[in-house]
Protein backbone atom coordinates (compact mmCIF):
# COMPACT_ATOMS: atom_id res chain seq x y z
CA UNK A 1 0.00 0.00 0.00
CA UNK A 2 2.67 2.25 0.91
CA UNK A 3 4.53 1.45 -2.20
CA UNK A 4 1.60 2.16 -4.63
CA UNK A 5 0.89 5.63 -2.10
CA UNK A 6 4.40 6.64 -3.28
CA UNK A 7 3.80 6.22 -6.77
CA UNK A 8 0.50 7.59 -7.02
CA UNK A 9 1.44 10.41 -4.94
CA UNK A 10 1.88 13.90 -5.60
CA UNK A 11 2.21 13.45 -9.72
CA UNK A 12 -1.07 10.91 -10.26
CA UNK A 13 -3.45 13.49 -8.20
CA UNK A 14 -2.13 16.74 -10.44
CA UNK A 15 -2.51 14.31 -13.37
CA UNK A 16 -6.51 13.01 -12.61
CA UNK A 17 -6.83 16.68 -11.29
CA UNK A 18 -5.69 17.58 -14.91
CA UNK A 19 -8.38 15.40 -16.54
CA UNK A 20 -10.94 17.21 -14.35
CA UNK A 21 -10.42 20.36 -15.65
CA UNK A 22 -10.13 19.61 -19.43
CA UNK A 23 -13.04 17.71 -19.21
CA UNK A 24 -15.40 19.80 -16.91
CA UNK A 25 -17.40 21.95 -19.14
CA UNK A 26 -17.36 25.14 -16.62
CA UNK A 27 -13.95 25.15 -15.72
CA UNK A 28 -12.52 23.91 -19.61
CA UNK A 29 -14.11 27.35 -20.21
CA UNK A 30 -11.68 28.95 -18.74
CA UNK A 31 -8.88 27.43 -20.14
CA UNK A 32 -7.57 30.69 -22.21
CA UNK A 33 -7.22 32.79 -18.84
CA UNK A 34 -5.43 30.07 -17.26
CA UNK A 35 -2.68 29.39 -19.84
CA UNK A 36 -2.01 32.97 -19.82
CA UNK A 37 -0.11 32.65 -16.52
CA UNK A 38 0.01 28.64 -15.72
CA UNK A 39 2.74 27.85 -18.07
CA UNK A 40 4.94 30.66 -17.55
CA UNK A 41 4.96 30.33 -13.93
CA UNK A 42 5.57 26.82 -13.74
CA UNK A 43 8.52 26.96 -16.43
CA UNK A 44 9.97 30.30 -14.07
CA UNK A 45 9.76 28.57 -10.89
CA UNK A 46 10.57 25.32 -12.52
CA UNK A 47 13.86 26.83 -13.59
CA UNK A 48 14.34 28.98 -10.71
CA UNK A 49 14.16 25.74 -7.84
CA UNK A 50 15.62 23.51 -10.16
CA UNK A 51 18.91 25.70 -10.74
CA UNK A 52 18.54 26.40 -6.64
CA UNK A 53 18.68 22.65 -5.54
CA UNK A 54 21.12 21.57 -8.18
CA UNK A 55 18.39 19.70 -9.80
CA UNK A 56 20.00 19.65 -13.40
CA UNK A 57 17.26 17.63 -14.48
CA UNK A 58 13.88 19.56 -13.95
CA UNK A 59 15.34 22.25 -15.46
CA UNK A 60 16.22 20.69 -19.27
CA UNK A 61 12.74 19.03 -18.72
CA UNK A 62 10.61 22.11 -18.18
CA UNK A 63 12.60 23.58 -21.13
CA UNK A 64 12.27 20.32 -23.25
CA UNK A 65 8.44 20.77 -22.64
CA UNK A 66 8.57 24.39 -23.01
CA UNK A 67 10.20 23.85 -26.37
CA UNK A 68 7.81 21.28 -27.27
CA UNK A 69 5.28 23.58 -26.15
CA UNK A 70 5.88 26.52 -27.95
CA UNK A 71 6.07 23.84 -31.45
CA UNK A 72 2.72 22.58 -30.85
CA UNK A 73 1.15 26.22 -30.02
CA UNK A 74 2.33 27.19 -33.38
CA UNK A 75 0.79 24.96 -35.46
CA UNK A 76 -2.21 24.34 -33.53
CA UNK A 77 -2.97 28.56 -32.87
CA UNK A 78 -1.50 29.64 -36.36
CA UNK A 79 -2.55 26.91 -38.68
CA UNK A 80 0.60 26.86 -41.69
CA UNK A 81 -0.20 26.19 -45.32
CA UNK A 82 -0.44 22.72 -45.87
CA UNK A 83 -0.68 19.18 -43.95
CA UNK A 84 3.19 18.62 -44.98
CA UNK A 85 4.66 20.99 -42.26
CA UNK A 86 2.03 20.09 -39.55
CA UNK A 87 2.25 16.80 -39.53
CA UNK A 88 6.25 16.87 -39.64
CA UNK A 89 6.61 18.98 -36.04
CA UNK A 90 3.40 16.79 -34.56
CA UNK A 91 5.35 13.74 -35.26
CA UNK A 92 9.08 15.06 -34.70
CA UNK A 93 7.56 16.35 -30.80
CA UNK A 94 5.45 13.57 -30.20
CA UNK A 95 8.27 11.37 -31.12
CA UNK A 96 11.56 13.17 -29.22
CA UNK A 97 9.19 14.60 -26.41
CA UNK A 98 9.06 10.71 -24.20
CA UNK A 99 12.64 9.83 -25.65
CA UNK A 100 14.00 13.08 -23.71
CA UNK A 101 12.52 12.69 -20.56
CA UNK A 102 12.85 9.20 -20.22
CA UNK A 103 16.62 10.28 -20.89
CA UNK A 104 16.36 12.90 -18.12
CA UNK A 105 14.75 10.63 -15.60
CA UNK A 106 17.93 8.11 -16.47
CA UNK A 107 20.37 10.78 -15.92
CA UNK A 108 22.25 11.91 -12.98
CA UNK A 109 22.39 15.29 -11.72
CA UNK A 110 25.59 16.71 -12.72
CA UNK A 111 24.82 20.47 -12.85
CA UNK A 112 23.60 22.93 -15.19
CA UNK A 113 27.39 24.59 -16.47
CA UNK A 114 29.28 22.25 -15.71
CA UNK A 115 31.10 20.13 -19.28
CA UNK A 116 28.11 17.46 -18.61
CA UNK A 117 25.13 19.79 -18.11
CA UNK A 118 26.76 22.04 -21.26
CA UNK A 119 26.81 18.65 -23.40
CA UNK A 120 22.80 18.45 -22.15
CA UNK A 121 21.99 21.77 -23.62
CA UNK A 122 23.52 21.27 -26.74
CA UNK A 123 21.98 18.29 -27.24
CA UNK A 124 18.47 19.31 -26.63
CA UNK A 125 19.45 22.73 -28.59
CA UNK A 126 20.60 20.03 -31.42
CA UNK A 127 16.90 18.56 -32.21
CA UNK A 128 15.05 21.88 -33.01
CA UNK A 129 17.83 22.27 -35.02
CA UNK A 130 17.84 19.41 -36.75
CA UNK A 131 13.71 18.91 -37.55
CA UNK A 132 13.98 22.85 -38.61
CA UNK A 133 16.40 21.86 -41.19
CA UNK A 134 14.77 18.95 -42.48
CA UNK A 135 11.27 21.02 -42.85
CA UNK A 136 12.71 23.53 -44.55
CA UNK A 137 15.27 21.51 -47.10
CA UNK A 138 13.09 18.00 -47.62
CA UNK A 139 9.60 18.95 -46.42
CA UNK A 140 8.26 15.77 -46.86
CA UNK A 141 10.87 13.87 -44.95
CA UNK A 142 9.49 13.73 -41.30
CA UNK A 143 5.86 13.19 -42.06
CA UNK A 144 7.20 9.92 -43.79
CA UNK A 145 9.80 8.30 -41.68
CA UNK A 146 8.06 9.88 -38.25
CA UNK A 147 4.54 8.77 -39.08
CA UNK A 148 5.32 5.46 -41.02
CA UNK A 149 3.33 2.68 -39.13
CA UNK A 150 5.48 -0.49 -38.91
CA UNK A 151 3.63 -2.86 -37.48
CA UNK A 152 -0.17 -4.46 -37.49
CA UNK A 153 -0.39 -3.92 -33.31
CA UNK A 154 -4.00 -1.91 -32.64
CA UNK A 155 -2.22 -0.83 -29.23
CA UNK A 156 0.12 1.18 -31.10
CA UNK A 157 -2.70 2.76 -33.00
CA UNK A 158 -4.18 5.48 -30.74
CA UNK A 159 -5.75 9.05 -32.08
CA UNK A 160 -3.47 11.49 -34.02
CA UNK A 161 -0.21 10.00 -32.81
CA UNK A 162 1.85 7.36 -35.07
CA UNK A 163 3.03 3.78 -34.45
CA UNK A 164 6.82 5.01 -33.99
CA UNK A 165 4.96 7.98 -31.24
CA UNK A 166 3.46 5.51 -29.59
CA UNK A 167 6.44 2.98 -29.39
CA UNK A 168 8.58 5.91 -28.20
CA UNK A 169 5.98 6.30 -25.31
CA UNK A 170 5.76 2.75 -24.70
CA UNK A 171 9.72 2.79 -24.33
CA UNK A 172 9.33 5.74 -22.19
CA UNK A 173 7.25 3.89 -19.74
CA UNK A 174 8.72 1.12 -19.41
CA UNK A 175 12.19 2.89 -18.79
CA UNK A 176 11.00 4.93 -16.67
CA UNK A 177 8.49 2.46 -14.62
CA UNK A 178 11.44 -0.02 -14.08
CA UNK A 179 13.20 2.94 -12.95
CA UNK A 180 10.92 3.65 -10.55
CA UNK A 181 10.49 -0.07 -9.20
CA UNK A 182 14.18 -0.04 -8.36
CA UNK A 183 14.21 2.88 -6.60
CA UNK A 184 10.94 3.82 -5.08
CA UNK A 185 11.72 7.89 -5.35
CA UNK A 186 9.85 10.75 -6.38
CA UNK A 187 11.79 11.61 -8.99
CA UNK A 188 10.41 8.65 -11.26
CA UNK A 189 7.42 8.88 -10.46
CA UNK A 190 6.74 12.44 -11.41
CA UNK A 191 8.39 11.31 -14.81
CA UNK A 192 5.96 8.15 -15.09
CA UNK A 193 3.19 11.18 -14.90
CA UNK A 194 4.42 13.62 -16.67
CA UNK A 195 4.53 11.32 -19.60
CA UNK A 196 1.06 10.44 -18.56
CA UNK A 197 0.29 13.88 -19.49
CA UNK A 198 2.20 14.15 -22.31
CA UNK A 199 0.32 11.43 -24.08
CA UNK A 200 -2.91 12.66 -22.60
CA UNK A 201 -2.19 16.20 -23.97
CA UNK A 202 -0.97 14.34 -27.66
CA UNK A 203 -3.86 12.37 -27.38
CA UNK A 204 -6.67 15.22 -26.74
CA UNK A 205 -6.91 16.23 -30.39
CA UNK A 206 -6.07 19.22 -32.22
CA UNK A 207 -6.48 22.12 -29.62
CA UNK A 208 -3.33 23.48 -29.09
CA UNK A 209 -4.95 24.92 -25.52
CA UNK A 210 -5.33 21.34 -24.33
CA UNK A 211 -1.98 20.77 -25.24
CA UNK A 212 -0.70 23.73 -23.24
CA UNK A 213 -2.38 22.84 -20.07
CA UNK A 214 -1.40 18.72 -20.37
CA UNK A 215 1.95 20.10 -21.28
CA UNK A 216 2.30 22.72 -18.31
CA UNK A 217 1.34 20.47 -15.76
CA UNK A 218 3.93 18.09 -16.84
CA UNK A 219 5.91 20.76 -15.59
CA UNK A 220 4.20 21.19 -12.88
CA UNK A 221 4.20 17.58 -11.53
CA UNK A 222 8.00 17.64 -11.97
CA UNK A 223 8.77 20.30 -10.35
CA UNK A 224 6.33 18.72 -7.38
CA UNK A 225 7.95 15.37 -7.39
CA UNK A 226 11.51 17.21 -7.00
CA UNK A 227 10.51 19.49 -4.19
CA UNK A 228 9.31 15.65 -2.74
CA UNK A 229 12.85 14.11 -3.81
CA UNK A 230 14.61 17.13 -1.53
CA UNK A 231 12.49 16.70 0.75
CA UNK A 232 13.22 12.72 1.37
CA UNK A 233 16.49 13.58 1.04
CA UNK A 234 16.61 15.58 3.99
CA UNK A 235 14.37 14.21 6.04
CA UNK A 236 15.18 10.33 5.40
CA UNK A 237 18.36 8.34 5.68
CA UNK A 238 19.54 7.35 2.21
CA UNK A 239 21.45 4.01 3.58
CA UNK A 240 18.29 2.76 5.75
CA UNK A 241 15.36 4.35 4.87
CA UNK A 242 14.62 5.59 8.21
CA UNK A 243 13.67 8.53 8.90
CA UNK A 244 16.85 11.01 9.52
CA UNK A 245 17.71 12.80 12.54
CA UNK A 246 16.01 16.27 11.18
CA UNK A 247 12.81 14.28 11.02
CA UNK A 248 13.21 13.12 15.08
CA UNK A 249 13.57 16.55 16.11
CA UNK A 250 10.31 17.96 14.29
CA UNK A 251 8.43 14.87 15.84
CA UNK A 252 9.67 14.95 18.85
CA UNK A 253 7.82 18.94 19.01
CA UNK A 254 4.74 16.89 18.17
CA UNK A 255 4.35 14.86 20.86
CA UNK A 256 1.81 15.16 23.85
CA UNK A 257 1.94 14.79 27.28
CA UNK A 258 2.41 10.96 27.33
CA UNK A 259 5.37 8.83 25.14
CA UNK A 260 8.64 6.73 25.28
CA UNK A 261 11.77 6.99 23.95
CA UNK A 262 14.25 4.76 23.62
CA UNK A 263 17.62 4.80 22.28
CA UNK A 264 19.51 1.99 20.35
CA UNK A 265 22.90 1.00 19.78
CA UNK A 266 24.50 -1.67 18.09
CA UNK A 267 26.90 -4.05 20.27
CA UNK A 268 30.69 -3.97 19.34
CA UNK A 269 30.03 -1.95 16.01
CA UNK A 270 33.28 -0.31 15.37
CA UNK A 271 34.98 -3.73 15.72
CA UNK A 272 32.91 -5.37 13.81
CA UNK A 273 33.25 -2.85 11.00
CA UNK A 274 36.98 -2.86 11.54
CA UNK A 275 37.02 -6.26 10.82
CA UNK A 276 34.72 -7.13 8.33
CA UNK A 277 34.89 -3.85 6.71
CA UNK A 278 32.42 -0.95 6.13
CA UNK A 279 30.80 -2.64 3.60
CA UNK A 280 30.32 -5.48 5.32
CA UNK A 281 28.90 -2.71 8.24
CA UNK A 282 26.58 -0.84 6.02
CA UNK A 283 24.58 -4.34 5.46
CA UNK A 284 24.34 -4.75 9.20
CA UNK A 285 23.09 -1.13 9.54
CA UNK A 286 20.32 -1.92 7.02
CA UNK A 287 19.54 -5.26 8.48
CA UNK A 288 19.01 -3.39 12.03
CA UNK A 289 17.10 -0.62 10.26
CA UNK A 290 14.82 -3.25 8.63
CA UNK A 291 13.64 -4.70 11.84
CA UNK A 292 13.19 -1.55 13.70
CA UNK A 293 10.65 -0.79 11.05
CA UNK A 294 8.35 -3.71 12.29
CA UNK A 295 8.64 -2.24 15.43
CA UNK A 296 5.02 -3.24 17.38
CA UNK A 297 3.45 -1.29 19.78
CA UNK A 298 2.91 1.80 17.39
CA UNK A 299 6.60 2.27 17.86
CA UNK A 300 8.45 4.72 15.12
CA UNK A 301 12.02 4.45 14.24
CA UNK A 302 14.70 7.11 13.57
CA UNK A 303 18.20 6.77 12.45
CA UNK A 304 19.94 9.06 14.94
CA UNK A 305 23.39 8.95 13.66
CA UNK A 306 26.30 6.26 12.91
CA UNK A 307 24.94 2.87 14.51
CA UNK A 308 22.59 4.43 17.11
CA UNK A 309 19.01 4.47 16.42
CA UNK A 310 15.43 6.11 18.15
CA UNK A 311 12.62 5.16 18.57
CA UNK A 312 9.24 7.14 19.68
CA UNK A 313 6.22 5.16 21.20
CA UNK A 314 3.23 8.63 21.54
CA UNK A 315 1.20 7.67 23.51
CA UNK A 316 2.85 5.05 26.22
CA UNK A 317 4.74 4.54 29.17
CA UNK A 318 7.94 2.69 29.88
CA UNK A 319 5.74 -0.58 30.67
CA UNK A 320 3.81 -0.88 27.51
CA UNK A 321 6.60 0.54 25.59
CA UNK A 322 9.35 -2.40 27.53
CA UNK A 323 7.50 -5.33 25.92
CA UNK A 324 7.70 -4.13 22.22
CA UNK A 325 10.89 -2.72 23.00
CA UNK A 326 12.16 -6.37 24.23
CA UNK A 327 10.44 -8.53 21.38
CA UNK A 328 13.04 -5.91 18.94
CA UNK A 329 15.76 -7.19 21.06
CA UNK A 330 15.26 -10.55 20.96
CA UNK A 331 14.51 -10.56 17.34
CA UNK A 332 17.43 -8.79 16.40
CA UNK A 333 19.46 -11.53 18.33
CA UNK A 334 17.90 -14.20 16.56
CA UNK A 335 18.21 -13.11 12.88
CA UNK A 336 21.93 -13.64 12.67
CA UNK A 337 23.84 -11.91 10.24
CA UNK A 338 25.49 -14.38 6.85
CA UNK A 339 28.58 -13.25 6.01
CA UNK A 340 29.44 -12.74 1.64
CA UNK A 341 31.78 -13.55 0.77
CA UNK A 342 34.55 -11.55 -0.94
CA UNK A 343 34.43 -13.44 -4.26
CA UNK A 344 30.65 -13.99 -4.78
CA UNK A 345 29.54 -13.21 -8.43
CA UNK A 346 27.74 -9.70 -8.95
CA UNK A 347 25.18 -11.45 -10.95
CA UNK A 348 23.25 -14.73 -10.22
CA UNK A 349 25.14 -17.30 -12.13
CA UNK A 350 23.02 -20.10 -14.53
CA UNK A 351 25.42 -22.88 -12.43
CA UNK A 352 25.92 -22.21 -9.10
CA UNK A 353 29.07 -23.45 -7.99
CA UNK A 354 29.20 -26.31 -5.29
CA UNK A 355 30.07 -24.43 -2.02
CA UNK A 356 33.59 -25.69 -0.25
CA UNK A 357 32.58 -24.00 2.95
CA UNK A 358 29.14 -22.90 4.47
CA UNK A 359 28.42 -19.75 4.81
CA UNK A 360 29.76 -17.94 8.09
CA UNK A 361 27.01 -16.41 10.49
CA UNK A 362 27.87 -13.99 13.08
CA UNK A 363 25.56 -12.69 15.60
CA UNK A 364 24.53 -9.22 15.60
CA UNK A 365 23.04 -7.62 19.21
CA UNK A 366 21.68 -4.38 20.34
CA UNK A 367 21.57 -2.88 23.79
CA UNK A 368 18.46 -0.67 24.40
CA UNK A 369 18.30 2.65 26.67
CA UNK A 370 14.35 3.43 27.34
CA UNK A 371 13.04 6.90 29.37
CA UNK A 372 9.44 7.92 29.89
CA UNK A 373 8.20 11.46 30.30
CA UNK A 374 7.04 12.40 33.84
CA UNK A 375 8.09 15.24 36.44
CA UNK A 376 11.29 14.74 36.51
CA UNK A 377 11.80 15.08 32.79
CA UNK A 378 9.02 17.16 30.68
CA UNK A 379 10.94 18.12 27.50
CA UNK A 380 11.59 15.76 24.72
CA UNK A 381 14.95 16.65 25.02
CA UNK A 382 15.09 15.64 28.35
CA UNK A 383 13.70 12.41 28.33
CA UNK A 384 16.19 11.50 25.12
CA UNK A 385 18.87 12.04 27.29
CA UNK A 386 17.57 9.98 30.47
CA UNK A 387 17.29 7.37 27.32
CA UNK A 388 21.24 7.86 26.43
CA UNK A 389 22.24 7.60 30.00
CA UNK A 390 20.13 4.25 30.34
CA UNK A 391 21.72 2.91 26.98
CA UNK A 392 24.77 3.70 28.07
CA UNK A 393 24.28 1.69 31.57
CA UNK A 394 22.88 -1.38 29.63
CA UNK A 395 25.96 -1.55 27.26
CA UNK A 396 28.09 -0.98 30.57
CA UNK A 397 26.55 -4.10 32.20
CA UNK A 398 27.02 -6.67 29.56
CA UNK A 399 25.37 -5.60 26.44
CA UNK A 400 22.69 -6.95 24.42
CA UNK A 401 19.98 -5.67 26.73
CA UNK A 402 16.85 -3.34 27.51
CA UNK A 403 17.49 -0.91 30.83
CA UNK A 404 14.82 1.46 31.77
Amino acid sequence: MKRFLSFFMPGGILFLAALFVVHREGIAASLPEILGVYPYIVLACAVLIGWRFNRSSLVFAAVVLAVSDRALMYIGSTPPAGATLYRGIFDAVAVLLPLNLAALCLMKERGLLTIHGIIRILLIALQPAVVAFFLTMKPGYLPVYLGQPFTGWKVLSAGALSQPAMASFCLAFVIVGFRFIRNQGAKESGFFWALASCLAGLLSGGSWLRWDFYFATAGLILLVSMIEASYAMAFRDELTGLPARRALKEDLLKLGSRYTLAMLDIDHFKKFNDRHGHDVGDQVLRMVAAKLSEVSGGGRAYRYGGEEFTVIFPGRHADDAAHHLEELRKGVASTGFTLRGRLRPIRKPRKPRARRKSPKQVSVTVSIGMATRDETHTKPQDVLKAADKALYRAKKEGRNRLIA
